[in-house]
């Protein structure tokens, strides 16, 4: 009788490779059909056309500093903002449905990028409106509507609000007089203050997520640091007094580092968060570790079609987010990586909608997907143009 063992045990290894491939497969499979493909809701806002139709004539271009690269895409997205923006200064997320809402992260965004350009008054109408909404007490609605009253649709509020606010005006200060908004930066800066427990850090909150949490998350207390700096230097100009926010700074900045350091993930031991570029410039001074951390995080969060997810624990779909992308390019922008910001200003550039809109999202196919325009990836992608020109302010330590 002949010896099979050879043959049996040269079989052995190909026989796993295949079964593991097998499974594999079948988990690839089931992965895709729990999360299909996204498509777009519509091409960009109705009446506004590509960037190639995007005259001089329109408003935002005639008083804007444009960038010396990627002027279409600016221009279109500063007309797709002016359509966002409602003569009462509120700016919608998104043209559409659940997207026809004011954020206060996005319009805080909005009013930043709007500065980036010397489009001074336009920022003002959108923080003039944040100013008539704001909570006299207690953190920032998650949203509003365009009639300035907090939609009813369970949404917890979010702290993060707070610091965007304040770090926003605190960009525009070289345009607006800053008295005018002193109660709300006021109220915002104190509410961070209040939220702070005995550890440094706040409790739990919604971030742009926008789900419920049961930890502390950072992509709360990146904003709050970069909040405290800005209103620190937005009271030094104004005279006021404010010895509880530098305290509040110093222990939140030590918390953090403490918590979240080296790598500085969404929650404590959690995985990888785009947020994590709050953490350097344009919003805080540069420091090596926070760098290093970012640039990880970048590759850890890079998806086969070349642009960002949000984190390492949002769902595994393969689909790229705008905002997280564009996030990644303004911290490279802002930290003088040229190249890496080019590089994802480019990949934004290319998959724009037929209509010159920028997208929320990219899905697997490389096409566009989600809401378009989205006003916080189009504010971010004027930010990170204007930094690729010249120094961004940012808050000192």
């Amino acid at each position: 009788m002949r010896d099979n063992s050879a043959r049996r045990i040269r079989f052995f290894p190909v026989a796993v490779i295949a079964v593991l491939l097998a499974f594999l497969a079948a988990g690839t499979a089931s992965n895709l059909q729990r999360n299909p493909q996204p498509g777009l809701v519509s091409e960009g806002i109705p009446g506004v056309g590509s960037s190639a139709s995007v005259t001089p004539s329109v408003p935002s271009t005639t008083s804007a500093r444009l960038p010396s690269q990627y002027g279409g895409m600016v221009r279109q997205a500063l007309a797709d903002l002016d359509a966002l923006t409602l003569p009462t200064g509120a700016t919608l997320a998104g043209w559409d449905g659940p997207w026809r809402f004011v954020w206060p992260r996005d319009a805080s965004f909005v009013a930043a990028a709007r500065c980036s350009v010397g489009q001074y008054a336009k920022a003002g109408e959108v923080l003039s409106f944040l100013n008539r909404v704001r909570p006299t007490s207690g953190r920032w609605a998650a949203r509003y509507g365009v009639d300035g009253l907090v939609p009813q649709d369970g949404r917890e509020a979010q702290l993060d609000g707070s610091g965007w606010v304040l770090w926003a005006t605190w960009f525009c200060s070289s345009g607006l007089d800053l008295s005018t908004y002193w109660p709300m930066l006021r109220e915002s800066g104190d509410q961070i203050v209040a939220e702070l427990g005995p550890d440094g850090l706040p409790a739990a909150s919604p971030d742009y997520w926008e789900r419920p949490e049961s930890k502390v998350t950072l992509g709360t207390v990146a904003p709050l640091q970069a909040g405290l700096r800005a209103g620190l230097a937005i009271a030094s100009v104004l005279g006021h007094e404010v010895p509880s926010w530098q305290g509040a700074l110093d222990r939140l900045s030590a918390a953090t580092d403490r918590v979240f350091g080296p790598s500085y993930p969404r929650t404590k031991g959690g995985g990888a968060d785009a947020i994590i570029t709050v953490l350097g410039p344009p919003f805080a001074p540069p420091r090596a570790d926070v760098a290093d951390a970012i640039d990880h995080a970048h590759d850890l969060l890079t998806q086969p079609n070349g642009g960002v997810t949000p984190g390492e624990a949002w769902r595994a779909d393969g689909v790229a987010w705008t905002p997280q992308t564009a996030l990644f390019a303004l911290s490279a922008a802002a930290r003088g990586d040229r190249e890496t910001a080019e590089s994802l200003l480019t990949w934004l550039d290319t998959h724009r909608t037929r209509t010159g809109a920028l997208p929320e999202k990219v899905n697997r196919d490389l096409q566009p997907a989600g809401e378009a325009p989205l006003a916080w990836t189009s504010a971010l992608t004027i930010l990170t143009t204007a930094a690729l020109d010249g120094p961004l302010p940012r808050p000192a330590a």
